[in-house]
């Protein structure tokens, strides 16, 4: 019998002929930190002082998505008008403003563990975000040391077209030395899963937030895990899966 493999399936939508990885390109909100519940606060408290409804809920759906072109986009939606770079980032300085008032997110439960052992089987570790927030980009440095360095940070000052335009996860490549079959990608945002299948990266979706697994895998998500514990306890079979002939 023959077995149909994630590997396969990848291997025949992208047509490369091998997978291979030698980095790994994390998302940071919601997967390095759990800090999409203080995201979210902020995007719904500080849009609604500009006169724009956006809840809770659709900072989830926007996730990955540059701040100052999330917020262009729905002014546009919502007033039918385009707001300069400018106006936007007035807005997303207020949105940051509120949430530094946030408690501090803690670590990803697992995601240090799992950092380990993919560095211990020789995988380079990226972070690709589209957070613009200089505190939280100060924090990874020491907060994952040993595992993330300065010069394997791909932030929205790196990039001019943010998730889900591929992008980010091409200068992530780029930063790792490696080609888009010799990565995978760890997300939990439909719109980042959708930027990594666009740079066809291979694509871990961990849905640590609350939107249904549907809405990443009708991204092209090429394995789904509930929480990082799970996807930290069951890196060697998939490791050994993605090795698999």
């Amino acid at each position: 019998m023959m077995y149909i493999t994630e590997k396969d399936i990848f291997l025949r939508k992208t047509g490369f002929r091998e997978l291979n990885p030698k980095a790994a390109l994390f998302d940071m909100d919601g997967v390095l930190y759990d800090s999409m519940p203080n995201h979210a606060y902020s995007w719904h408290t500080s849009m609604a002082s500009f006169g724009i409804e956006m809840s809770e809920a659709d900072a989830y759906a926007y996730e990955g998505m540059r701040g100052v072109e999330t917020i262009k986009k729905i002014v546009k939606e919502q007033k039918g008008v385009d707001i300069t770079d400018e106006e936007s980032q007035r807005m997303y300085d207020e949105k940051s403003r509120i949430f530094s008032t946030r408690p501090q997110a803690q670590i990803m439960k697992g995601v240090i563990e799992l950092q380990r052992k993919m560095k211990a089987d020789g995988l380079k570790i990226v972070v690709v975000t589209g957070s613009g927030q200089h505190s939280l980009l100060e924090k990874l440095t020491h907060d994952f040391k040993g595992l993330i360095e300065p010069d394997m940070i791909v932030s929205s000052f790196d990039v001019k077209r943010g998730k889900p335009n591929p992008e980010p996860y091409l200068k992530g490549l780029v930063k790792a030395g490696v080609e888009p079959w010799e990565a995978i990608v760890v997300e939990n945002a439909p719109l980042g899963v959708r930027a990594a299948q666009a740079a066809k990266i291979f694509t871990v979706a961990v849905n640590t937030g609350p939107l249904p697994d549907k809405m990443l895998a009708d991204e092209g998500a090429d394995l789904i895990f509930d929480r990082m514990t799970d996807f930290r306890d069951q890196w060697e079979e998939v490791m050994r899966g993605l090795a698999m002939v």
